[in-house]
């Protein structure tokens, strides 16, 4: 079943060409990893996606309707945002900044399964211990998994995610990752991940889209779109590419044209 369908989509930041034809199928209970250099066009497809970015050209469909016909509140009723990186917001704490997740359900009176909705989500990212402090005290990393938090809470049929570990160490890393993907095998949500690491996308995307120059460069299972070829084409870098418990495993050698010593 497709939950998300973006076809022939198109942006621009003034004369500058961003986005280019980009046509992306995603289904329910799909993972889908989207990969390419700085500049690729990764953020403004999630941002495009979320409706903070206007595309000048195509549709972005949810459920076979028009997200650009939805109000804001339907739209956070079913999609949720983790934004890159973490964000200075108004003096709130965890507990409150999770809670606002629920604002598109209930408006602003929270109910008691509000309140235990929140408290499941803190402890399912392991974060409850913080739940009275002040959001903007909080390290990088911690706050990134209040983000995560926050949009769990919406209890999202389709999750953006711009790079979800920017700002965490390798053991969160893994514990956000699959935290993600156990969500997104039992909820059956559809997610959506920009990311840098290309040995977490292949790790945790059920699907690859490398992105190069706003177009789509290469799509499909890991081990198709991660190949030597393609990243030396796309990030201009030699790498080798061994396979690591059925996965391509991705081991930089050297950039292109790179003068040993």
């Amino acid at each position: 079943m497709v939950k998300l369908k973006i076809k022939e989509v198109e942006f621009s930041y003034a004369s500058v060409h961003v986005l280019k034809d980009i046509c992306i199928e995603l289904a329910e209970s799909e993972m889908l990893g989207v990969v390419g250099p700085n500049g690729a066009g990764k953020s403004t497809l999630i941002r495009c996606i979320d409706r903070i970015l206007k595309p000048q050209q195509g549709s972005i469909l949810l459920d076979e309707r028009e997200i650009k016909k939805m109000s804001r509140i339907e739209l956070a009723k079913h999609i949720g945002y983790v934004p890159q990186g973490s964000a200075h917001v108004f003096p709130a704490t965890v507990f409150d900044t999770v809670l606002m997740g629920r604002r598109p359900h209930l408006g602003w009176h929270s109910s008691e399964q509000d309140i235990e909705k929140v408290v499941g989500i803190l402890k399912l990212l392991g974060i409850q211990r913080f739940a009275m402090r002040d959001f903007n005290e909080l390290s990088g990393g911690q706050q990134q998994k209040v983000f995560i938090a926050r949009a769990l809470a919406q209890e999202p049929d389709v999750l953006l995610l711009d790079e979800p570990t920017s700002n965490l160490d390798i053991k969160h890393q893994l514990e956000v990752m699959d935290i993600i993907r156990n969500l997104v095998r039992k909820k059956k949500i559809s997610a959506v991940m920009a990311i840098h690491d290309l040995n977490l996308a292949s790790r945790y995307a059920d699907r690859i889209v490398m992105m190069n120059g706003g177009e789509i460069y290469d799509a499909g299972d890991a081990a198709t779109v991660l190949t030597p070829e393609n990243i030396k084409h796309v990030y201009d870098v030699e790498v080798e590419v061994p396979n690591h418990g059925g996965r391509p495993y991705i081991v930089p050698v050297r950039p292109v044209n790179s003068v040993e010593g």
